[in-house]
C-alpha cells in the first residue's frame, strides 16, 4: 500500500469517526429519563460503529457519549462516560474481527455486543457505587435501566450490521 493510499485510508477513518461520534451524540440525546440518568440509543450506534471502524470506534464512542453527557447536564459523568464508552467501543471493535471472507459471524457480533454492554452496566454501577456518588444501594437502581438500554442496543444494532452499505464503508 502506497503512502497516498495509507493517508487516504487514515483520512477516511478520521472522517467516519467524526460522523459516528455525532450520531452517537444524537443517539444519546434521544433518551428516556430514569431515577438516575437516562436510557438512550447511543450504545446502539457505538455497536454499529464498532462494526464499521473496528477498535477505532473507541474514539467515536468516548467523544460522542461524553459530549452528550456534558450538554445534557451530567458533568459528573463526563470522565466515567468517556472511559466506559471508549472501552465499550474498543472491546466491541476488537471482537468484531472479520474472517477470511471479510465477514463477521453472527456469534462474534453477539459476543462483542454482549461483552460491550456488560462493560457499560458494570462500569456505571461501579462509578455510581462510589461513596461520593450514590452508594451501592442507589446504584443498584440503575442496573435494570442500563440492562434495558443494553438489550435495546443489541437488538437494534445486530440487524443494522447486515446493511450492505456498512460493509462498503468499513475502514
Amino acid at each position: 500500500m502506497s503512502d497516498h493510499e495509507k493517508n487516504k485510508k487514515t483520512i477516511k477513518k478520521i472522517a467516519y469517526t467524526g460522523v459516528l461520534a455525532a450520531f452517537i451524540y444524537i443517539g444519546t440525546q434521544l433518551h428516556i429519563p430514569t431515577a438516575i440518568g437516562h436510557v438512550n440509543l447511543g450504545d446502539l450506534v457505538i455497536l454499529v460503529a464498532a462494526y464499521i471502524l473496528g477498535p477505532f470506534s473507541a474514539i467515536a464512542g468516548a467523544i460522542g457519549s461524553m459530549l452528550a453527557d456534558l450538554t445534557a447536564g451530567y458533568p459528573q459523568y463526563v470522565i466515567p462516560t468517556f472511559l466506559i464508552k471508549g472501552i465499550m467501543g474498543l472491546v466491541a471493535g476488537l471482537l468484531m474481527k472479520r474472517n477470511g471472507e471479510n465477514k463477521v459471524p453472527l456469534v462474534r457480533k453477539l459476543t462483542a455486543a454482549v461483552v460491550a454492554e456488560l462493560i457499560m452496566v458494570a462500569g456505571y454501577f461501579g462509578f455510581e457505587s462510589l461513596p461520593f456518588m450514590y452508594g451501592v444501594e442507589a446504584a443498584l437502581g440503575s442496573v435494570v435501566p442500563n440492562l434495558i438500554q443494553a438489550a435495546a442496543a443489541i437488538i437494534g444494532a445486530i440487524p443494522l450490521t447486515y446493511v450492505k452499505l456498512f460493509d462498503r464503508i468499513r475502514v
